[in-house]
């Protein structure tokens, strides 16, 4: 009796949001919790999978003997290994149930989060466990597929846009997060003895001082408790969200399945790719300059913070313009500060040169947010509209528990996808230095990219009598 009683409690046998009356009363009290409880612990998932771009920045100082093609590498890897596992965790919720599953990997962090803090104190740690702790990191790359599979369980489809958002946005931050964090914490001795001892590190000019690179690890330990113990008692499983893995592959047969993983690589792969590159992009292109008095690699955070607030707070602008709209608008802002960063880097003596490579970047960022959450805003509303147009005879109630189920599994698994571009970017970047170039080959390679994604999203989705074409228009004519 007791093990039912306990069942009950993690487990909604009744759930049914888009009834209007269950979601006042009832449901958006319990999702708005799980929402909470999810986006803490994406937000160290996210700083887990992006731990190296900062680390890796202060290595050859504090006496690390690699290369920059090496670093650059190490920057990549929890890309490869976080984007692969997204293709396993995307199918991981109806399976295993969401508070499970969210709670087992926030605990799997805490296997980097301590290893690298361990590694790092070391100067002669072989470069081969270096980089088997940065493909380790790829845990937390791979819970924001589940993550988001998860919480599209939760909400009735006209607040999925404005709960994806926020769960993505605000788990975004992680990398803001990261980055802002994680170079104040290695300079102090934030744990005393417990943290261990300071490396020296020598400055161009000489100078020494001690760097704790293992707090930049360290110090989300904690919180990775905390939140897998949140996940597992304040969080639910949803009984009707079961799927097996075979149910769920329908989405392999759609051709938006596709389409969408193309465009999602351009917006979020983007945002990820970058955000993984630019601290150590911008300390080798400019690494003596300074903005407002700060040094360049200190203020890399704000990309990915203006990329995370941009996704979180504009999903209602794509749910009022159409989704697709706001798509081409995100690809043409990406390909235009693309263009500016190029015309920067052919005249780095100039002093403005630095000034405008750093203004396009967050240009770059918060295009990527925007196109984040309109393509998210675009998923449902295309197998809305397949679903409806393969079972036109079926119950309204059918219809949408199919949109559901493969609106969850399709989220996750573009997001597994798109996440290849946190290798592929800083991996371009190193095969561009090992080969004696600057970045430019692999820049005009990605803005080559952004137009055919452009060209994608007008033929398919917003063209005239495209799928999308008539999304937004009614809220154009109130």
């Amino acid at each position: 009796m007791a093990r039912t009683k306990k069942y009950n409690r993690y487990v909604l046998t009744d759930w049914r949001p888009e009834n209007e009356k269950f979601w006042q009363q009832k449901g958006r009290k319990i999702a708005t919790r799980n929402l909470r409880v999810s986006i803490f612990a994406l937000l160290l998932a996210f700083a887990v999978w992006q731990v190296w771009s900062v680390v890796v920045t202060r290595l050859q100082q504090a006496g690390f003997p690699y290369s920059q093609s090496q670093l650059f590498w190490l920057a990549a890897l929890p890309g490869i290994s976080g984007a692969t596992l997204r293709i396993f965790y995307s199918f991981m919720v109806p399976i295993f149930g969401g508070r499970r599953w969210t709670a087992w990997t926030t605990w799997s962090l805490l296997i980097p989060a301590i290893g690298i803090g361990i590694a790092v104190q070391n100067t002669q740690t072989p470069y081969w466990v270096m980089a088997l702790l940065a493909l380790l990191c790829g845990f937390g790359g791979g819970n924001f597929s589940s993550s988001m599979a998860n919480i599209s369980f939760f909400y009735p489809r006209h607040e999925k846009g404005k709960a994806n958002g926020l769960n993505a946005g605000l788990g975004n931050l992680g990398v803001s997060v990261v980055q802002f964090i994680v170079p104040i914490v290695i300079a102090t001795n934030t744990f005393g003895w417990l943290g261990g001892a300071p490396l020296e590190a020598r400055a161009a000019n000489g100078a020494v001082s001690h760097l704790w690179l293992q707090n930049g690890a360290f110090i989300f330990v904690p919180f990775i408790i905390i939140s897998a113990l949140m996940a597992q008692f304040l969080m639910n499983d949803i009984a009707d969200a079961k799927a097996s893995f075979s149910e769920q592959a329908v989405i392999f047969k759609r051709r938006d399945t596709w389409l969408m993983c193309i465009l999602y690589m351009g917006t979020f792969g983007s945002f990820i790719g970058y955000a993984a590159a630019f601290p150590l992009l911008i300390s080798t292109t400019y690494p003596h300059n300074t903005l407002f008095g700060f040094a360049s690699t200190g203020l890399v955070f704000l990309g990915p913070l203006i990329s995370a607030l941009a996704r979180s707070f504009t999903g209602g602008l794509s749910d009022r313009v159409g989704g697709g709209r706001i798509t081409i608008i995100s690809f043409l802002l990406m390909m235009i500060a693309l263009l500016i960063v190029l015309i920067c880097l052919k005249a780095t003596g100039n002093p403005l040169s630095f000034y405008g490579f750093f203004l396009a970047f967050m240009v770059l960022f918060f295009a990527t947010g925007l196109g984040n959450a309109s393509t998210f805003q675009m998923i449902p509303a295309i197998i809305a509209k397949v679903v409806d147009r393969n079972m036109p005879r079926a119950a309204l109630e059918k219809k949408r528990h199919e949109a559901e189920k493969e609106t969850a599994a399709i989220t996750g698994f573009t997001a597994a996808i798109a996440a290849y571009f946190f290798f592929f970017i800083p991996a371009s970047f190193a095969i561009c230095k090992a080969y004696g170039y600057g970045p430019e080959p692999a820049l005009w390679m990605f803005l080559a990219f952004y137009v055919l994604c452009l060209l994608i999203t007008w033929f398919f989705y917003t063209r005239k009598d495209a799928l999308l074409y008539h999304e937004g228009q009614n809220s154009k004519r109130r």
